[in-house]
C-alpha cells in the first residue's frame, strides 16, 4: 500500500516504520480493504491470492470469508509487515489454518489458478505498474477475477502541499532537498476515474470489467493529522530531519491546516474489478 516513487524508498520506510503503518488500521486501511473485498466478493472455498497484502487488512477478511475449505495465500515483500499479519490473526481472529502467509516479492510467485487476486494499494509497489498487474492478473484461472484499489487522484492533495510547504519553510537545507525529489518522483500514469479503470482492466486482458469511485473522508485532528504524515509514505519528507526540526515542521504543518481550514483529509480511492475470459 503507498505510491511508487522511490520504490525501495518507500518499502524500506513502511518496514522500519511499521507500527506507525498499522496505527493507521482502524481509520484507513481497514475501511479501505473491507470496501475492495466487499467488491471483490471472496467466497467460501475459494483460492485467493492477496498481493501486497500488508499487514493483512484485506487478508484477513478474505480468510474468514473464503473458510476452512478455501485458502489465502496473503504475500508481501516485507518480513516485517507479514509478521504483523500473524500477530493480527492470533489477536484478532479465530484460528484460521486457511491463511497461509509468504514473505517475498509477489511478481516472482508462481503458483496460478486462483478464483479470486486482489491487490489493495499495491500496485504503486511495482517498477512497471502495468507489467506488474498483468502479472498479477496471470495467476488468476479462466473465469476468475481480479480486483485492485488505487488512490483516487483527489486523495490526499491539499493535505500533501501543506505538508510540503512546512517541510520547505521549516526544513531547511535537506527538507528543501526532501520536497523536491518527492514532487519529482516518477509516478506509473496509473488510471483516475472509474471509466479509465475499467477500461486499463480491460487492456490487461479482462472481460466484464467495471470501476468505481469510494469517496471517503477523514476530520482531522492535530493527532491524527501527524499520524498520517509519519504512518504513510509522506514520512520520506521528514526522514531526514532531526528531531528538533521535525518538531518545528509539525508546529508549522498544524498552523498552516489551520489557515488554509483544512479540517478534512481526503482519502477517497478507486476499486475496479473484472473476469479472466474463460
Amino acid at each position: 500500500m503507498g505510491e511508487q516513487s522511490d520504490v525501495r524508498g518507500t518499502v524500506r520506510h513502511f518496514v522500519e516504520h511499521a507500527s506507525a503503518f498499522a496505527a493507521l488500521d482502524p481509520v484507513v486501511w481497514d475501511p479501505i480493504s473491507m470496501a475492495t473485498v466487499i467488491r471483490s466478493a471472496p467466497q467460501f472455498g475459494e483460492l485467493v491470492l492477496d498481493a501486497c497484502c500488508g499487514d493483512g487488512a484485506s487478508a484477513l477478511p478474505t480468510a474468514e470469508l473464503v473458510g476452512p475449505t478455501g485458502v489465502v495465500d496473503a504475500v508481501d515483500l516485507s518480513e516485517t509487515m507479514i509478521e504483523l499479519v500473524r500477530e493480527r490473526a492470533e489477536r484478532e481472529s479465530a484460528p484460521l489454518p486457511q491463511l497461509r502467509l509468504h514473505a517475498v516479492d509477489v511478481l516472482e510467485w508462481e503458483p496460478t489458478g486462483y478464483d479470486l487476486v486482489q491487490c489493495v494499494l499495491g500496485v504503486f509497489f511495482f517498477g512497471d505498474a502495468d507489467a506488474g498487474a498483468r502479472r498479477l492478473v496471470e495467476r488468476a484461472k479462466p473465469g476468475g477475477r481480479f480486483a485492485v484499489t488505487l488512490w483516487a487522484p483527489t486523495a490526499f492533495r491539499e493535505f500533501t502541499k501543506a505538508l510540503c510547504d512546512a517541510v520547505e519553510a521549516e526544513g531547511g537545507e535537506v527538507g528543501a532537498e526532501a520536497v523536491a525529489a518527492y514532487r519529482d518522483r516518477s509516478l506509473p500514469g496509473l488510471p483516475e476515474t472509474p471509466g479509465a479503470l475499467a477500461q486499463w482492466l480491460g487492456g490487461l486482458g479482462l472481460e466484464r470489467t467495471r470501476g468505481e469511485l469510494v469517496p471517503r473522508h477523514l476530520d482531522l485532528d492535530e493527532e491524527l493529522a501527524w499520524k498520517l504524515v509519519v504512518g504513510m509514505s509522506r514520512a520520506r519528507l521528514i526522514a531526514d530531519l532531526d528531531d528538533e526540526t521535525r518538531d518545528a515542521v509539525a508546529a508549522r504543518f498544524h498552523e498552516i491546516l489551520a489557515e488554509r481550514e483544512i479540517t478534512r483529509v481526503d482519502v477517497s480511492t478507486l476499486i475496479g474489478v473484472g473476469h479472466v475470459p474463460v
